[in-house]
């Protein structure tokens, strides 16, 4: 990210990074993602977007 990645890249199975990190609840890169202007609208896997992923898998953290 530092470097200059998309932090809005769209692929792989999760769909978009910040999806990844709120399914998997890395309240940490979830944080860091939307600071770096990540789209929190951004649709990506099974479960729509990075908010219902978190809800979806129990992450209160991260939904918050």
């Amino acid at each position: 990210v530092e470097k200059g990645a998309d932090v809005n890249a769209q692929g792989g199975n999760y769909g978009n990074a910040l999806y990844a990190a709120s399914f998997e609840g890395h309240e940490q890169v979830v944080r860091l993602l939307v600071e770096k202007g990540a789209d929190v609208n951004a649709q990506g896997g099974f479960y729509g977007n990075a908010l219902q992923a978190a809800s979806e898998q129990g992450h209160e953290q991260v939904v918050r």
